[in-house]
């Protein structure tokens, strides 16, 4: 049992229960911040809309979108149909499609951008889109905030200069860039109306599902995994072990290995 390949078994096995342990209180973490989410989410969009300065402004720094995210604002002004733009690959009911993110320009010369919902890739980037455009003329919207995000990781990230039609993320700074207007650094996701007067799209995007999601039940399966693993282990080592001390060497001469067995048959009848 303490030969190199044991101890190598050995350390692979306690190495895979420590791994099961971490991801186990891993799960256990996410339960939890899902729980502390949807009790946010819960709160905030209970309360009423508040005007959208009250909460944000040009002059708010890039991180308000995440700490005041599903906060409920309200907007006033004039959507800018040709400024535009569409973030790519987003999905709804499993549908490919986009979102489409059009500036409404307030009467202080800033914008807000407006997350005016999903449309399916039928429509195309590149398209005028004229069955999806925003109502003319002044408007008043009521919305939740969300954060403005930069593409990251594998994601092919956007040009930095040009006259973008569409991007990988909602990158509100990144628009601000081809823009003529001030805009306030997060997006204002579009609340459904529930009025017949409504297109089909751009379609509201629904807030998260507040279910606690299966991190308590994947934290439950790596423990369980973890004791099978502590307590089956060394049932293993027995049997081996057992299995081991009962059997005879390879190299152990014919004669001796008919006297050893004519033994163990003696004491078996025995």
């Amino acid at each position: 049992m303490f030969s190199p390949k044991w101890m190598l078994s050995h350390l692979g096995v306690v190495a895979l229960i420590v791994a099961m342990i971490v991801a186990g209180v891993w799960q256990i973490d996410r339960h939890q911040t899902r729980g502390d989410r949807n009790d946010t989410i819960r709160a905030r969009v209970a309360e009423d809309a508040v005007p959208l300065g009250a909460v944000a402004t040009i002059d708010s720094d890039a991180d308000i979108g995440e700490r005041e995210q599903f906060r409920r604002v309200s907007v006033q002004g004039v959507y800018q149909f040709n400024d535009e733009v569409l973030v790519r690959n987003r999905t709804f009911d499993g549908a490919p499609g986009f979102w489409v993110l059009t500036p409404l320009l307030q009467d202080d010369g800033t914008a807000a951008i407006v997350n005016r919902g999903w449309i399916p890739l039928a429509f195309g980037d590149d398209s005028v889109r004229a069955e999806t455009a925003p109502p003319t003329g002044a408007v008043h919207v009521v919305g939740s905030l969300q954060p403005a995000r930069k593409a990251e990781g594998l994601q092919q990230a956007d040009p930095a200069t040009g006259q973008l039609t569409s991007l990988a993320r909602p990158d509100v700074l990144r628009l601000a860039q081809q823009l003529d207007y001030p805009v306030v650094p997060l997006v204002v996701r579009l609340e459904a109306t529930p009025t017949a007067e409504v297109a089909e799209f751009p379609t509201p995007l629904p807030l998260p599902a507040l279910d606690a999601g299966p991190h308590a039940s994947y934290a439950a399966q790596w423990f369980i995994f973890t004791t099978i693993a502590v307590v089956g282990y060394p049932l293993v080592l027995r049997r081996v072990r057992r299995g081991e001390a009962g059997s005879l060497p390879d190299d152990l001469p014919e004669p001796l290995r008919n006297e050893a067995n004519d033994r163990q048959g003696s004491k078996a009848g025995g």
